[in-house]
């Protein structure tokens, strides 16, 4: 059985968990540590003002 992902408020943890790793890591895998679904990382990482780093986009080929 899956567990239930978490709810609401993101913790202090979390939340530095989310700045360390969402410059370098897919928010698909941060949402899978995290236990959130990738739209609440989403919105969290948009809300702090995180963006991805060049490296990351051009090394999943989303920037030339």
């Amino acid at each position: 059985m899956a567990k239930k992902l978490v709810t609401g408020v993101f913790s202090k943890e979390e939340t530095k968990t989310l700045k360390k790793m969402f410059p370098n890591t897919s928010t698909k895998e941060i949402a899978k540590k995290l236990n959130r679904s990738p739209k609440s990382v989403e919105a969290k990482s948009s809300n702090l003002g995180l963006k991805k780093s060049t490296k990351y986009l051009k090394k999943a080929g989303l920037r030339k």
